[in-house]
This record gives structure tokens, C-alpha cells and sequence, in this order.
């Protein structure tokens, strides 16, 4: 188990590699491209959710709510609400399989 500095600078390491390749992969619909910009990088929401499953917390709202928002607010200066959060996690997760693909190795 990595602390959570720790966890994040992995965690970064693979999504400055992987992310590049992602986007090369990804399919353009005939159109313009819509990247919306979040308050929170793809390695940051990644370093989230896999210490929730580190923690002993049943419950993830629980976990964010207090540990994220509460505790770890100062590393984390641009948090988004809770729900906002839950609707950006769907999107993290081909990179969250491949990094846990690649944490095999």
C-alpha cells in the first residue's frame, strides 16, 4: 500500500505515458471533439479511487466526503462536489484497468 503522495506520483507517472496514447486511440465521431475541462486531472481522480479501496471505508460518499474533502482538501485544492465527482469516475475507467493491468507486471 502506498501513501497517498506516494499513490499519486505512481499513479501520474502511468497517465503521463498512457493518456497521450489514449487520445491517439480514441474514435472522432465525423465532428468537432468535445474535451471538456474539469478542476481535476485524470491521475488525481484515479489517485481517489484507488485509495478508497486502500481505506476501510464501506461506503464511497462517506469516503469523500470526509476523507477526501475534509482531510485531503489542501492536495486536492480543486474538488468538485461530491456528485460532480460520480459523474466523471465512468470516464476514468480504461485507464484505471490499464494502470491496474500495468501494476502487475
Amino acid at each position: 500500500m502506498f501513501s497517498k503522495k506516494a499513490l499519486f506520483c505512481h499513479v501520474d507517472d502511468f497517465c503521463q505515458k498512457f493518456e497521450p496514447q489514449w487520445q491517439q486511440k480514441l474514435l472522432t465521431y465525423g465532428g468537432i471533439k468535445r474535451m471538456r475541462s474539469r478542476s481535476l486531472c485524470l491521475s488525481e481522480i484515479m489517485t481517489i479511487l484507488i485509495a478508497f479501496h486502500q481505506n476501510h471505508y464501506r461506503n464511497f460518499k462517506h469516503f469523500y466526503l470526509n476523507q477526501v474533502q475534509q482531510q485531503w482538501g489542501s492536495a486536492f485544492p480543486k474538488l468538485p462536489s461530491y456528485q460532480r465527482f460520480v459523474e466523471w469516475m465512468p470516464s476514468t475507467l480504461i485507464a484505471l484497468c490499464a494502470y491496474l493491468k500495468h501494476c502487475e507486471r
